[in-house]
């Protein structure tokens, strides 16, 4: 496996992982009877999300702010695999991606500011550099 995709599939078990930390406290938080509704606005009272506690609704725009990175980086491993343009520099922007992405996370959680915001540009640079090596 190309080191490009090895950082994919290490960055979708971090989604999963994402998920457990979020999904976890979310079920204590507002039990089952709301986690496994159909989650209507009306009838819950408002989002869930905002019926979190901060902490894990912070793990909740954590995790979905992944789902949208991990779509542009799955674009750009692909592109980069398939067209046998892997390289070191693309696989160091792989790893910066995902080292990244894992910082992110307590980033976010605690509110580290400007640090989160800059932990994200150095991922969606490295992704965006990995697209543009493609290219050039």
């Amino acid at each position: 496996m190309t080191p490009e995709l090895t950082a994919l599939t290490l960055a979708a078990l971090l989604q999963v992982i994402q998920f457990v930390l979020m999904a976890v406290p979310a079920n204590l938080e507002l039990g089952p009877g709301k986690t496994m509704s159909a989650r209507d606005r009306t009838r819950l009272g408002g989002s869930l999300e905002d019926q979190l506690s901060e902490g894990t609704a912070r793990l909740y725009r954590a995790m979905n702010n992944h789902f949208e990175g991990l779509i542009l980086f799955a674009i750009a491993c692909l592109v980069v695999t398939l067209s046998g343009q892997g390289s070191g520099f693309t696989a160091a922007c792989a790893w910066i991606y995902l080292v990244a992405r894992i910082l992110y996370v307590p980033a976010y959680y605690f509110g580290l500011r400007p640090g989160r915001s800059l932990i994200w540009f150095a991922g969606f640079a490295a992704t965006t550099l990995m697209l543009l090596a493609v290219l050039l």
